[in-house]
This record gives C-alpha cells, structure tokens and sequence, in this order.
C-alpha cells in the first residue's frame, strides 16, 4: 500500500505535541481578503454614483467615501457580501454626495481598506453639476487584449481627462458560446495596468457589438444570447438594462443637459443576410418603440444614439451594419424629423477605422445627421472598407493607427455645441475637429458643406463634375 505522507505528518504532530495538532486542524485558511478586479466606477448622477468590485472570496465589501482625500469624516455603503453564484462582483450604491462635488473613495474588505490599493488610492469620483453644463465625453470600440496585451491608448484617453467613457462595442473579444470564457476576457481587459486608474476613475458605460455579444456578426438566433446577457450585465454597471418583456443591453442616460440613448443592435436582430424589406428589424419592435418615444419626450439639445453597428451605408447590403436594415434605419429617421424632433447626432464603432461621416437628411426635409465612428482601441487598423459607398465623408477615414474619440459638449451658451475630435494612440488629432450647433440639426437646415474640410470639399467637387466619386 502506498505511503501517504500527509497522513504520517499528521499522525507524527499528534503524537508529539496534541495541542498543536488541534490547533492546526481549527485554522481558517482564508488566504488575503482583497478584490481580484476593480474598483470600476460606473455612472455618477448629482447625488449618487456606482462602484463595481470583484473579490478574491465571499468576503463582506462597501465603499468609503469622503470629500476629504484623508477620509476624516467618511461615510460607507451598506455592506454586500460576495457571492459565488455572482462571480463574487457586487455594485455599491453611494448616496447622499452633493452635485458637482468631487470625492474622494476606497474600497473596504471585511472591515479593512482593500489591500492592493495601498499607494493608488483614494480613487476619485465627481458627481454631475445640477442643470445644463460643459463636459468632455470620450468613446473607442474594438479591444483586443489577447492581439494587444499592451495597451497605452489608454494613457492618452486618461490624459484628455474625459468626464464619462463609453465603450461603443467589442470592449472584449469573446467569441465563444462560455459565459466563463465570457467573463475572463472582461476580467483580463481590466487586469491590463494601464486601464486600472482610469477605469477606477472616469464613469464608465458600455454597449455591446458582437464580439461581446459571444460571436462575430451574431443576430438573434445566438443560442447563449441569454448567458450572454446576464455576463454583460454582470460586469458593467450601467443604470439599467432592456424593459420588462423586452430583455437587451439597451439603457438611456443623461449627463450635463445631453441624452443618451444606448441601442443593443444584437439581441433582436434579424439575420444580416436577410432580404432588406420593410419588417427587416435590429432593435425589435419594443426597443424601437422605446427609442422613438424616448426621443419625442427628450427637451435636450441633443439626443446621442450609440450603436455598436455603423449608422450609415458605407458598407454593402449584407454586411454586419445598418447597410443591411435601411428601411428600418430611414423609418426611424423619417419618424425624428415627423416629430420634430430635434439635436439627433450619431455615434458607432466597429469599422477598425475612424470616421466622421454625414446622412445629409436636408436633402429630405429634415437636418443632417452626423455620424462620428471610433475604432479600434486595441485592434489591427484596416481600410477594408474606406471607399465604401455611397456615403458622405466629412472627414476622410483614418485608419493609419488605433484612435479614440473625444466629444466636447457645451450646453451654457445660448446655441449649444458639440465639437468632435479624433485622436490617436499618443493623443494627437488625426484631423481638424467639427463643430456643430444645436440650431444647425433643425428641420429645414442643411449644415454639411460648411463642415467639410479642403480635401473633402475637393472630393465632393470632382465627383459633383464627374471627374472623381466621393
């Protein structure tokens, strides 16, 4: 019989010493009370923000928060335990903070400052000014950790010191059918340590594309979509998630005065391949009928729509964009000018090249709608698809590096704006920003030629005289 030596071990401590041998035998072998990932900070309103953790066991966690960085007189959120069946994440709701205020938190584990932090923290946090304002708004797509295990894109991002950060789709490359496999190439994102502080502490919303979604180019008959979801949503803390009956990533927020209207292009989406007639959806009829309504009781000077997707039909019908579902894109727009409403601009990801297009809907009665594209974070560049057409480029696509984009909204003067910026990964501007007013996404105004730049307007002329396409 083979000699077990963990039991002669034992055997030999009780014979020599009996007290020790209990001893040992009562030990609690917990190992260090610490998170595995975070703190993430997620939205922050003008009295209340949100902080995701993730711990190493099912220990006790709150957050301190404190005006003073010393915490002299701090308060705590109530206690959530880590749970297994949670993936041991909790999110922690602090209240009571006073508008446009910042502060100063920590995380505590079972009744001790998180131990990992010590020389990073206190992490800081600012609370939403009451009424309209002018904030800074940045936003990528596409992030690659196991292609790019490196990522100092992300110091350039912290270095323009944004107010809020929105991940516009493919934040991981998941591309599996395992929510565990899901699940740690989330966790692997956020171990990166060039992302840590920054995620610790700029407000942070995200939206899926496929990628995240579990795999590429996936619509509604993705067999784990709901798996998917329940990751997804485990793992950012945004304010909310889809409508009773109607379950999705989709979620609105408002920040300074601007709406935002995050849209889940995935879960009811039709096939792209499907033939693109009246009835061919990608929101679904509630997630539709929600945007739209949404959007006539909107009094904001604008209204943000971010989609994972592309907004314009740069790509060909079949392809994974709104290329693919016109007739409901258009019927959507057709709808906004209807209404009368107001201040539209569009954002999307995904390309792997960054854009600043037009849909110029002056030529329908309406205003133009401006589509600003941000991609990749940590991805390979490419220009598969820069001369798609027909599309109007305000911008010509920039797809020599990975690229971020950097909104500045202004809503205290009496015609608000917005000023779009692509930058590159040391932060330099790939072209000379565009700005545009709110009184310029009015019915009945066109905007577009005066936004173009000497090479597009160049472009445009050829093609207007038949000499070039644009």
């Amino acid at each position: 019989m083979p000699v077990n030596r963990r039991t002669v071990l034992a055997t030999a401590m009780a014979t020599a010493a009996p007290g020790l041998a209990l001893a040992q035998s009562n030990l609690d072998w917990i190992g260090i009370k610490r998170l595995m990932q975070g703190p993430v900070l997620g939205w922050c309103s003008t009295d209340e923000a949100a902080v995701w953790t993730r711990a190493s066991g099912t220990w006790p966690i709150c957050i301190e928060y404190d005006r003073d960085p010393l915490f002299s007189a701090p308060r705590r959120t109530a206690v959530l335990p880590a749970d297994a069946a949670e993936d041991y994440i909790q999110v922690h709701r602090l209240s009571g903070l006073e508008p446009g205020v910042k502060y100063a938190y920590r995380v505590i584990v079972d009744g001790r400052p998180n131990p990992d932090d010590a020389g990073h923290e206190p992490w800081r946090l600012a609370t939403q000014p009451v009424g309209p304002s002018a904030f800074r708004l940045a936003f990528g797509s596409c992030a690659r950790r196991a292609r790019y295990p490196v990522q100092p894109i992300w110091q350039a991002i912290d270095t323009a010191r944004p107010d809020l950060f929105v991940w516009a789709g493919d934040a991981v490359y998941a591309d599996s059918l395992e929510p565990d496999i899901i699940a740690e190439e989330y966790r692997r994102q956020r171990d990166l340590p060039e992302i840590r502080r920054f995620m610790a502490t700029t407000p942070q919303f995200c939206i899926w594309d496929d990628h995240d979604y579990g795999l590429n180019d996936q619509d509604r008959r993705h067999p784990a979509k709901v798996a998917a979801l329940e990751t997804f949503r485990r793992y950012w803390p945004n304010p909310s998630g889809g409508l009773p009956g109607a379950p999705g990533a989709f979620f609105r927020w408002a920040h300074g005065g601007v709406d935002f209207f995050f849209l889940d292009v995935r879960y009811h989406r039709d096939p792209n391949e499907d033939p693109n007639v009246a009835g061919k959806t990608m929101l679904g009829t509630a997630q539709c009928d929600w945007l739209l309504d949404g959007l006539r009781a909107s009094r904001a000077p604008f209204k943000v729509l971010i989609s994972g997707s592309g907004w314009n039909d740069g790509k060909v019908e079949g392809a994974d964009s709104w290329a693919s579902f016109t007739h409901e894109r258009d019927a959507i727009f057709t709808e906004i000018m209807a209404a009368g409403v107001t201040g539209v601009v569009l954002l999307s990801g995904d390309t792997h090249f960054g854009e600043m297009n037009c849909l110029p809907w002056s030529e329908r009665g309406g205003y133009d709608l401006y589509e600003f594209v941000s991609s990749p974070l940590a991805q390979d560049p490419v220009d598969l698809y820069l001369t798609g057409r027909p599309i109007m480029r305000v911008r010509q696509a920039f797809s020599a590096d990975v690229n971020f984009g950097v909104i500045d909204f202004d809503l205290t003067s009496d015609d608000p704006t917005v000023r779009f910026e692509l930058r590159d990964e040391s932060g330099q501007a790939a072209w000379p920003a565009v700005v545009v007013r709110a009184s310029e996404l009015q019915p009945g105004r066109t905007s577009w030629p005066d936004k173009l730049d000497g090479f597009s307007a160049r472009r445009w002329a050829a093609a207007q005289s038949g000499e070039g396409y644009y």
